[in-house]
């Protein structure tokens, strides 16, 4: 996949060459000279360019980029306004940080739906989402076992665990399912809410909508949203 990160202080540069190393085609963006620099050897291209400018960014490839990501940290009016610019532009995939709970509100009301909360999400756990296809979340255990959410796929739909067999023919277990509602916090502003379903039995039937919580080795997960 190809991406474009705007930002490269520590959570910018550090998913920027997480991405490069999991085989992604990564254009990192930054107004320092000296960032760029520490960084084109170790991603995939560095532009040193202001992405507050408008004019400036219609040179960049949006077109034939996956996710365009706003990573910049250090200044909250640079974020928002290198953000409108890109929203405007109507890149395939945005997302951007927020800073703060307020420049989120704002970010969310300017229409941004996925957004980074770096404090509370490392660049590993991004990485991982951004790459395999269907993960909606991810904690990762150790180097070789995560636990992640995954949109249940239609062919599951309807069908129990049991008749799935996620144990015994891919070697996962499905921990839990849940499903998100979005919650009105006051007119136009909106909160994600997470409602656990109970802890997932053999019995469980899998729903439209839901997502479920699996645990297995970083193999195991990868082959199963493959085949899915």
């Amino acid at each position: 996949m190809k991406y474009i990160i705007i930002g490269l202080g520590n959570f910018g540069s550090s998913l920027a060459m997480k991405l490069t190393n999991q085989g992604n085609e990564v254009i990192g963006v930054d107004s320092s000279m000296s960032k760029v620099e520490s960084l084109k050897d170790r991603i995939s291209y560095t532009i040193c360019m202001d992405a507050t400018d408008q004019h400036t960014m219609t040179g960049l490839p949006m077109k034939d980029s996956d996710i365009v990501i706003v990573a910049i940290g250090e200044d909250q009016g640079a974020n928002i306004m290198a953000t409108a610019i890109l929203k405007n532009m109507n890149v395939k995939r945005l997302i951007s940080r927020a800073i703060n709970p307020m420049h989120e509100n704002v970010l969310r009301a300017m229409g941004i739906t996925e957004i980074v909360n770096p404090e509370v999400e490392t660049a590993e756990r991004w990485a991982k989402k951004l790459c395999l296809r269907g993960v909606v979340d991810s904690f990762e255990v150790n180097g070789e076992y995560s636990i992640v959410e995954v949109n249940t796929p239609a062919i599951y739909v309807g069908k129990s665990l049991e008749e799935i067999g996620f144990r015994k023919n891919m070697n996962l277990v499905v921990l839990t399912t849940l499903r998100y509602e979005n919650k009105e916090l006051s007119k136009g502003f909106f909160n994600k809410i997470t409602k656990v379903q109970g802890v997932a039995s053999p019995e469980t039937v899998l729903e439209e909508g839901e997502i479920m919580v699996i645990y297995g080795s970083n193999k195991d997960i990868q082959n199963l949203l493959k085949i899915t």
